[in-house]
């Protein structure tokens, strides 16, 4: 056998194949698999383990890309191969994606039902890790003026205070507002403390001059309105615990 014959049988297979990140300069990212973005992302390996190794690692170790959305840093480290700089790495670029894909509320533009409100947050709060509930003021037209967050963690009974949730619309003298919070367990469906801080905000809004259009919940298996519910026009009857 010639030396030339040798030669080829040792050709690298980078130059066969074209890694993820030089495929990217030509092709869509939908293009790749997800174990190749995640190599694109990780740039190296770990742990003794190539780059594809650890990739594929990773995605066995917490179930498939999909999971990603909802690990943080600390999460990640427990993987072999993945220290805190290819942790926050792979947070930043879940981040990334869920911010390029979240579709603002257009001010200027009259908010006309709850499925608008769940496509422009759903990118961002389907698979948080934790609960945010946020603020919509809107003009006396209805057009969102912007978003509020107003408290971040756990809800409990009523645990959200109506000063807290109605002094920063008060103050963009907000006509109207939509809440909006989320469900890391992944239904939408509301809990009775839903129900019940719900009321308080109806309430209150009406004393302050404020209407509550919507209460808005959004998992990963899907919303929950209020409005479409037909709770609204009941709610400030019910009684808070």
């Amino acid at each position: 056998m010639a030396a030339s014959d040798h030669v080829a049988d040792r050709v690298p297979e980078t130059l066969v194949r074209p890694g993820p990140r030089e495929r990217l300069r030509s092709l869509p990212g939908e293009a790749l698999g997800d174990e190749e973005l995640l190599v694109a992302i990780l740039g190296t390996g770990g742990a003794g383990r190539s780059v594809h190794d650890l990739a594929a690692l990773v995605l066995d170790h917490i179930g498939g890309v999909e999971a990603l959305a909802g690990m943080a840093v600390e999460g990640l480290q427990t993987i072999a191969g993945i220290g805190p700089s290819k942790a926050a790495r792979l947070v930043a670029a879940v981040e990334l994606g869920r911010r390029a894909l979240t579709r603002p509320l257009p001010r200027g533009k009259r908010l006309l039902a709850s499925r608008d409100v769940d496509a422009a947050l759903r990118p961002r709060l389907a698979r948080a890790a934790v609960e945010h509930f946020l603020a919509i003021p809107l003009d006396a037209k209805n057009r969102p003026m912007g978003e509020i967050r107003i408290a971040v963690g756990g809800l409990s009974a009523c645990p959200v205070h109506p000063a807290d949730v109605f002094r920063p619309l008060l103050q963009r003298a907000a006509s109207g507002v939509v809440f909006v919070h989320n469900h890391p367990s992944g239904s939408p469906d509301p809990s009775p403390e839903d129900r019940a801080l719900t009321v308080r905000l109806v309430r209150a809004g009406a004393l302050l001059g404020v209407r509550v259009l919507d209460h808005v919940i959004i998992g990963h298996e899907g919303y929950f309105s209020f409005l479409d519910a037909g709770w609204m026009t009941d709610l400030e009857d019910d009684e808070c615990p």
